[in-house]
Formats: structure tokens, C-alpha cells, sequence
């Protein structure tokens, strides 16, 4: 099999790459990646001599090299991670987030099209379904929750969803949707709340929360998600969307509490700010689907997994310092000389 797999040199996207090579070692991996302020591609180091694995730098807006990339590599799956993703940034600049997250998938859907691909897959967010109430912890929203969107980025991700259901009905493209809670874990980009709030710790500096810090997400360990998107994509029924939770609802303040704790730093680090915009009060997936269809299920605890992924951070302190300063821009220059579509 040969798949595509577009922001493959991100937080979720990189995570994936290195799974499916590990668990599917016949496979050929395309990594398409803009590598834009949160692509790293010093987090796919480990997979760079894979001759399974190939990297091409590029946008997935552009139409010609994604067609020239399809002719070229006969794929049969297309997973598209690529996204702009961070809601703040959303609002400070709309424009972008409407520009990748709908035209990118456009394109992808039109190449896969032409090309004919086996399966496209959507990776999109629970953030589409907008909020709920924090009084009410008996709903969760499932695949038929109405898409009700808050953010830029939540309206753009909604959009993209939309758009691939419509490419599946009125040209029969074979699609898949997953909707994934919060993600944590290994390679996070340090402007996310749980990797800002470990790297602050660490260094003694104030840990800026938003408003009272009451606001609520499911947490999901990156490679459960991992696990849910390969099963959908080799499993999953042509056509539908699967919900991936991970059955462990924190308030924020909660997560900062618990990671101060684990490192043995004191609460007083806490500061609080002004409230985002918008801010959704409580997100909460129900997979029941995905568990009934794929067997899947969920299989870090939060306590579990926050202890992981604090140590991955102490032990990979090199690789944050870069992104941090601002080194880690540079790698694929080194790597390649500033060269778009290098293998």
C-alpha cells in the first residue's frame, strides 16, 4: 500500500507516520508537509533512511504538485492531517485557516478523485460540534451532534467535513471522517496548553490559564488516536464519520495542576488571563461507535499518559529548545538546502 499523508511533520501527523511504519513495515509512507511555523521535520529523524519513507516539502493548496505527486506515487490511501490548527491564531488571522483547511482539502479530494484513491480520510476535530453546557456531564457529543462551530478554525475544520461529504455523495469518492478529542503526547508543539505548561514549569515562569480555568476537554493520548485512524482507514465503513475520545474529561485548570504536581512545582506558578473569545466550555466525545464497528478503545489513562509524556519531555529536552529558539526552522535546510518536493 502506498499512502499520503499530508502534516505528517506535525504533532498528530508525525505521531502517525512513525506508527504505521512501525506496525505495517511493507508499506510506503509520502509524508506532504508545508512545514510551516508548527511542522518539524526533525520529529521523523527517526524514519529519514526508511526506504519505505519518503518527504516531500510542499503546500496542499498547490494543485500541480499534488497532481504531479499523485501520478507519481500510485497511493491508494490519503490521510490529511494538514491543518491549520491553533484556535487563537484563528482569530488573530481567519484568512489562512479558510485557505488550508478548505482549498488544501479541495485539492486533495480533486487529485484523489483523478487519481483514483482507495480511501480518503478526514482527520478533523470534536471542536466542530461546538460546546457543551458544564452542568450537564450526561452529554457527549456523538456522529449525529449538529455541527455548530465557535472559532475560525472550529468553522473552517467544519467546513472542510462538509465539503467531504459532499464529495463522497455527489462523486462517490470513497471518504472517511474521524472527529478526535484533545491530543497530548510525544512532539507536541510547545504553544499547546499541556507542553506550554510543562516547558514553563520547567523553567519557574508564570502559567498563564484563561479565565477561571473551569473549561473542559477530553484528553486523548496521541497513540490511541493513532490506533483509532489506522483501524478506521483500513476498517471503516466507506462514507462515515467516527468520534475518537479518550473517556478522560479534565478541566484545565486540572491538567496544570496535575502536571505541577508531577513535577514537584508549586501552584503559585498559576496565573490567570484574560479569557479567549469564543472559549467553548466543555468538550466530551462519545466513541461508542467506533468501539462497536472497530473495537477500538482508549487504552491511556490520563494519569498514565501525563506522566509519559512529562517524561518524554524532560527527556527530550533538545528537541523543544529548538523549537523554543527557533532552531528547528533551519533543519530542513540543513537537511536539503531550501529545495521544495525533495525526497
Amino acid at each position: 500500500m502506498n499512502v499520503l499523508v499530508t502534516g505528517g511533520a506535525g504533532f498528530i501527523g508525525s505521531n502517525f507516520v512513525l506508527q504505521i511504519l512501525k506496525e505495517h513495515p511493507t508499506y510506503r509512507v509520502v509524508c506532504l508537509d508545508a512545514l510551516t511555523y508548527a511542522g518539524n521535520l526533525s520529529t521523523l529523524k527517526p524514519v529519514m533512511e526508511n526506504d519505505n519513507f519518503k518527504f516531500v516539502k510542499g503546500d496542499i493548496t498547490d494543485r500541480e504538485l499534488v497532481n504531479k505527486l499523485f501520478e507519481e506515487e500510485k497511493l491508494d490511501f490519503v490521510v490529511n492531517f494538514a491543518a491549520e490548527s491553533h484556535v487563537d491564531r484563528s482569530i488573530e488571522d481567519p484568512g489562512i485557516f479558510l485557505r488550508t483547511n478548505i482549498l488544501g482539502t479541495q485539492v486533495l479530494m480533486d487529485a484523489s478523485r483523478k487519481y483514483g484513491v482507495k480511501r480518503f480520510h478526514q482527520v478533523s476535530t470534536d471542536e466542530v460540534y461546538g460546546d457543551l453546557p458544564l452542568d450537564r456531564p450526561d452529554l457527549f457529543f456523538t456522529e449525529e451532534t449538529p455541527i455548530h462551530a465557535s472559532s475560525p478554525y472550529s468553522a473552517s475544520k467544519a467546513s472542510a467535513d462538509l465539503l467531504v461529504q459532499a464529495y463522497h455523495r455527489t462523486f462517490g469518492l470513497p471518504i472517511t471522517i474521524s472527529r478526535c478529542s484533545n491530543n497530548y503526547g510525544p512532539y507536541h508543539f510547545p504553544e499547546k496548553l499541556i507542553p506550554l505548561i510543562i516547558i514553563r514549569a520547567l523553567n519557574d515562569e508564570p502559567l498563564p490559564i484563561y479565565g477561571t480555568g473551569e473549561n473542559v476537554r477530553d484528553w486523548l493520548f496521541v497513540g490511541d488516536h493513532c490506533t483509532a485512524i489506522d483501524l478506521i482507514l483500513h476498517k471503516g465503513r466507506e462514507g462515515e464519520v467516527y468520534n475518537i475520545g479518550g473517556h478522560n474529561e479534565k478541566t484545565n485548570l486540572e491538567v496544570v495542576k496535575a502536571i505541577l504536581k508531577e513535577l514537584e512545582k508549586p501552584e503559585s506558578l498559576i496565573t490567570y488571563v484574560k479569557d479567549r473569545s469564543g472559549h467553548d466550555l466543555r468538550y466530551a466525545i462519545d466513541p461508542s461507535k467506533t468501539r462497536s464497528e472497530l473495537g477500538w478503545e482508549p487504552t491511556t489513562l490520563f494519569d498514565e499518559g501525563i506522566k509519559m509524556t512529562i517524561n518524554w519531555y524532560l527527556d527530550n529536552r533538545s528537541w523543544w529548545n529548538n523549537i523554543t529558539s527557533g532552531d528547528y526552522k533551519d533543519y530542513y535546510v540543513n537537511m536539503y538546502g531550501d529545495r521544495k518536493g525533495e525526497e
